[in-house]
């Protein structure tokens, strides 16, 4: 049995339950859009805006896929700053939403470009990294019992000075 194809199988799998998680996320977004129109669009950029930093790294998406984000500087969860700026790539398009109906159509504009973007590089990329994780320095991992503890590390493992120029 190839090996290769086992692991290439395991890494698919993480990135379609990562989108899964995504898409539950965006689902919330699109309720409290549409269920509570103006207000509701406003409570939902607040959501994704700060959704990574909640619960230890965990918006409600990851919390229910079993994903938590954490820095890639200190390895502790995402801050509500890397949040904010790891969801801007949806965050700038939901926030054209206010302007009724051509905001709407500027939006989705918008946002179509920066969507394939991010799954091209999720699924590119050999850290399966999104636009968000590259601007924010964060990952998302795996909730597992078997996974090393990052966030009980006190120091940073992150060091420029050991980084070796080619």
């Amino acid at each position: 049995m190839d090996r290769r194809y086992l692991l290439k199988s395991q890494f698919r799998i993480a990135r379609i339950s990562r989108l899964i998680a995504k898409a539950i996320d965006l689902f919330i977004v699109l309720a409290l859009s549409l269920l509570l129109y103006p207000l509701g669009l406003i409570i939902a950029c607040v959501y994704i805006a700060i959704a990574d930093s909640l619960n230890g790294g965990q918006s409600l998406g990851k919390k229910f896929m079993g994903f938590s984000v954490i820095s890639l500087i200190d390895g502790k969860p995402c801050s509500r700053k890397q949040s904010l700026i790891r969801n801007l790539p949806i965050l700038v398009p939901l926030s054209f939403c206010v302007l009724s109906f051509w905001g709407w159509i500027f939006a989705a504009v918008l946002a179509t470009p920066l969507f394939f973007l991010e799954l091209y590089l999720m699924f590119k990329l050999d850290s399966a990294h999104r636009l968000g994780d590259v601007m924010a320095d964060t990952t998302v991992i795996a909730n597992d019992a078997q996974r090393v503890d990052l966030r009980q590390k006190k120091e940073s493992w992150y060091d420029p000075k050991n980084i070796i120029p080619s």
